[in-house]
């Protein structure tokens, strides 16, 4: 399943396809939304946010499609007027004088004004986005130590987008072998300098995945930028005490991690 940054970066790429560009064309496969296409026609899209796993694309009329890819969602990015050959559904197409965007097999899909978007059910209950470069260390400290969050075990609290938007399972391995910690623990009973490292790893991780993930560097041995340091390595040494990496179940999602160290 694509974590933040993986929904980010195609965000990214949908952004550079269309955004700022007139629409010459704006079709929808439900009901519901095709009342929006001819209104939407010379309209330009100013922003497509993330939260989490939803998308925001943010019209320069004030409106807000918001799609959330739940399992089988998928955008592309095609030159306009192309139709490619897909076994998936259509719901969204968004074109420009050069390129189009479209959304496949997605069922959750809305448009908002600015109320509907402030009141959005899912919106509401999500907590702030990893990837939102204003979020801060410290914010993410207090979130740890808050009366909602402190006594739930980090094996369960890293996967909860309520806590934080945009961390899936393989960040909460990575982040929790950085910080040196076991799952079990929680905010409540860690030292300061632990909770310190962890609200920091709780931005830099996935950050540091965006930025780089997939991208080679010829000076590293390993060709990656972002290369995990436990997940999917079960059986293989710790890179940092050379003990031997572990995999279990945790919150019903595969778990990596070394006993030796993470303590």
């Amino acid at each position: 399943m694509p974590e933040g940054p993986e929904i980010r970066r195609a965000a990214d790429s949908l952004e550079a396809a269309v955004k700022g560009q007139p629409l010459t064309e704006a079709w929808f496969a439900f009901p519901q939304l095709q009342r929006y296409s001819a209104s939407l026609l010379g309209e330009r899209i100013d922003a497509i946010e993330t939260r989490g796993k939803a998308l925001l694309t943010h019209f320069s009329n004030g409106l807000t499609l918001y799609s959330h890819n739940q399992l089988y969602g998928v955008w592309r990015v095609v030159d306009a007027g192309e139709t490619p050959q897909s076994s998936r559904v259509l719901r969204v197409k968004l074109q420009t004088a050069e390129k189009a965007i479209l959304l496949y097999s997605a069922s959750d899909i809305e448009m908002l004004t600015v109320d509907e978007l402030a009141q959005h059910p899912f919106l509401l209950r999500v907590g702030p986005d990893v990837l939102d470069m204003t979020l801060t260390a410290q914010e993410v400290k207090e979130r740890l130590l808050s009366r909602r969050f402190c006594r739930r075990q980090f094996s369960g609290l890293l996967l909860d987008q309520a806590f934080l938007a945009g961390l899936g399972n393989y960040l909460r391995v990575e982040i929790l072998w950085h910080t040196g910690l076991a799952p079990g623990h929680k905010a409540a009973e860690i030292s300061e300098p632990q909770l310190d490292a962890l609200a920091h790893a709780l931005l830099a991780i996935p950050r540091l995945s965006y930025q780089t993930r997939g991208k080679v560097n010829e000076k590293k041995h390993h060709g990656a930028l972002f290369r995990f340091k436990v997940f999917h390595r079960a059986g293989k040494k710790c890179e940092r005490c050379g003990g031997i990496i572990e995999k279990t179940t945790l919150s019903s999602r595969p778990f990596y991690w070394c006993p030796g160290c993470q303590k």
